[in-house]
């Protein structure tokens, strides 16, 4: 039986359905927004695994090509990997889903999302969430949704849910939004400078737009949803939590006097090991939960600590700011490049400057683009103190980088301006805490030591939050114990005139308003701290740039010119490349972009490219080379491929009674063009250019 549900959404049907696929997945929703069609199945396993202590949730989400009429690129003309973007769509569903499974819930848990149909015009990947959470509802696992998301886009003073792609390039700023009935769980997004206010009215506009597809999926739950599986209770022995406690309960409310993560970590550590040795054989069996036991009263007094004395578990106040430094030309042959160092947390930043060629090519539903602007974000294991295998980019890493790359793009030139493609690469030396901000920080920095035309600097800061009852305290600056044990992480990016990029997560039912205007109101003062200690390092880019950057120059030439440039199977830019020794890139449209690492070399290509492109003007002089001595004079070039005749009667005002007495191939003459024929042949002069006693004028 097919069970249907639909509503006007945006200006477009949203519906969805259950029951019409994937009948042996626990939970399979199918969700259409116009001609728009996203899938999303969900499957968990029946039995815990051996020694569960997490909760394995994988999401994947994946973009058929077919969804747009098209035929995947590459040999196997497959789908292959995800792209980034089909990784960043998956993070979108995994971080507001996931708080909402059970804490004790440890069954392995698979969701796919699938686009099959894509109209080109809308930005199809919010529709995941929805797929995935309608699945989750219909299905027998415990799961305490449903959410709904929206992409809302701030245009022309208002605010517009799901815009097309063409009117979404006008946004000042665009966020994707996902909430339940009655709290905000995620935000994330960018924006052009925009203020605190506009930032809370766009996610409380877009939470209230959600909620009757929020609805629209309990009413299906009702109908059609299957009875959620028990939680299998662990039986734990009473004695066990009440020995542990006494063990441990001093040694843990020592340790979170100590300031210092280190030393912290190897507190805790030496406290678990002790707690399984005391154990004994009545409670050996159940030394993860002992674990656990610790881990939560850990957890408590830290939480205990920040509510009633204010006091952070690194020893800061509320609205302190770690630390700061910042050093600027760290590394000779880059073309930019900054450290920033907050705390524990220590991000390098370098800049790598490349002509449109270097530009990243993507191939997506919406179609082919390129992209002139690539912020890489790297996150080795022993920024951590840790050992990993390394296996290639992890989804946190593209995740992050993401975030860094929407916050810098608000302050980058247009290309009319700096013509250049632009690669950041953030690499994390430290981290205890935000090394998205950081990155940010490090970027905008890099982008001013390598003279990238930025008018400010732009910092970034993660808010923290710790709500018990009616009581929050918001912390500023937080490190990754903050960022575990809270309620929140609230990461704000931008200038001293406004937010460029924000990402929310929220692991608590909701925040108020009020607590939300507060965080951001904190994370302003903070923000014009750090810009403070940046712009004391570096307030305005360098003059010029990196003597070590390509120097490029753009052209525009006719199209039916291109042809000359290249010459017969390119022999003629393979000529102009051997002798400037600059790169030369010709688009279909005429567009010439010619790059080289000191500008003479540039500047001599962009020469001999425009004589190529250029025509003869009688009555203009030329400095040309002899090519050819002939008895009744020589020929001359005075551009490339174009040739005159100089007469031997045009050579000198005296008699010339042989011309190779006067000139030789190889030499240089300046020749003045006299005509140009029907034939189109060029008659030359160096007579006219003489004195009358014979002397070059």
């Amino acid at each position: 039986m097919i069970v249907k549900r639909e509503i006007e959404f945006a200006g477009k049907p949203l519906s969805i359905e259950i029951g019409r696929i994937a009948a042996q997945a626990d939970g399979a929703a199918w969700v259409r927004y116009g001609d728009n069609i996203t899938i999303a199945t969900v499957v968990a396993s029946k039995e815990v695994g051996e020694n569960a202590d997490f909760f394995p949730l994988s999401v994947d989400y994946r973009e058929k090509m077919y969804a747009a009429g098209k035929i995947p690129g590459g040999f196997f003309k497959r789908e292959g990997r995800p792209s980034e973007k089909e990784i960043l769509a998956a993070r979108m569903v995994d971080r507001p889903i996931r708080p909402l499974f059970p804490k004790d819930f440890f069954h392995e848990t698979q969701i796919m999302a699938s686009v099959l149909s894509a109209d080109g015009d809308t930005n199809v990947d919010f529709l995941a969430a929805i797929a995935a959470s309608a699945a989750l509802s219909v299905s027998d696992i415990p799961f305490d949704g449903p959410i709904a998301n929206t992409r809302v886009c701030l245009i022309d003073g208002k605010y517009v849910l799901n815009p097309s792609m063409k009117d979404a390039e006008k946004y000042r700023m665009e966020l994707v939004v996902s909430g339940t009935e009655d709290s905000i769980i995620m935000a994330e997004g960018e924006g052009k400078e925009v203020s605190e206010k506009e930032m809370i009215d766009a996610i409380y506009y877009a939470h209230n737009a959600v909620k009757p597809i929020i609805k629209m999926q309990k009413e299906l739950a009702e109908e059609c949803g299957k009875p959620k599986r028990p939680l299998v209770a662990i039986e734990i022995p009473s004695g066990l939590q009440k020995l542990v406690t006494q063990n441990v309960e001093d040694d843990v409310k020592k340790l979170a006097d100590v300031t210092e993560k280190v030393a912290r970590r190897e507190g805790l550590s030496k406290i678990l090991e002790n707690v399984v040795s005391v154990l004994g054989e009545e409670y050996e069996a159940f030394a993860p939960y002992a674990v656990e036991v610790v881990n939560d009263l850990f957890r408590t007094q830290v939480r205990h600590r920040i509510l009633k004395d204010h006091s952070r578990p690194d020893g800061r106040k509320l609205d302190e700011i770690r630390p700061i430094s910042c050093e600027v030309s760290l590394l000779p042959r880059v073309h930019g490049s900054a450290m920033f160092t907050r705390g524990q947390t220590q991000a390098l930043a370098s800049i790598t400057l490349g002509t449109k060629i270097d530009e990243q090519r993507l191939d997506n539903l919406a179609g082919d683009y390129t992209e002139p602007f690539m912020l890489h974000y790297n996150f080795p294991p022993f920024s951590v103190g840790e050992i990993k295998r390394f296996l290639g980019t992890s989804r946190r890493e593209v995740g992050h980088g993401n975030l860094a790359g929407r916050a810098i793009k608000g302050i980058l030139p247009p290309w009319e301006q700096f013509p250049y493609t632009i690669r950041v690469v953030s690499d994390i030396l430290e981290s205890n805490g935000s090394s998205s901000m950081a990155s940010v920080c490090a970027g905008s920095l890099a982008l001013m030591d390598a003279g990238v035309p930025v008018k400010k600097n732009l910092a970034g800061i993660a808010m923290g939050l710790v709500a018990e009852g009616d009581k929050t305290i918001i912390m500023s600056d937080i490190i990754g114990e903050e960022d575990h044990l809270g309620d929140m992480d609230f990461k704000v990016a931008g200038t001293r005139d406004g937010i460029t990029a924000c990402q929310m997560d929220i692991k608590i039912k909701g925040i108020a308003p009020e607590v939300m205007e507060r965080a951001l109101k904190q994370a302003y003062a903070g923000r014009m701290h750090i810009l403070d200690i940046m712009d004391r390092t570096m307030s305005k880019p360098r003059p010029e740039l990196s003597p070590h950057a390509p120097r490029i120059i753009y052209l525009k030439v006719d199209v039916d010119k291109i042809g000359a440039i290249i010459g017969p199977g390119g022999k003629m830019i393979r000529d102009i490349i051997d002798r400037t020794g600059a790169t030369i890139d010709i688009d279909d449209d005429g567009t010439v972009c010619i790059a080289s690492i000191d500008g003479v070399s540039g500047e001599t290509a962009k020469e001999i490219v425009l004589s190529l492109v250029s025509s003869p003007e009688v009555g203009k002089v030329y400095k040309g080379i002899v090519k050819k001595i002939t008895d009744f004079g020589a020929f001359v070039e005075i551009m490339p491929g174009k040739e005159g005749l100089l007469h031997i009667s045009q050579i000198d005002r005296a008699r010339v009674n042989k011309v190779s007495d006067h000139l030789k191939v190889g030499d240089e003459i300046e020749v003045k063009l006299l005509k140009i024929d029907a034939q189109g042949r060029l008659d030359l002069s160096h007579k006219v250019l003489m004195e009358p006693d014979g002397k070059q004028r």
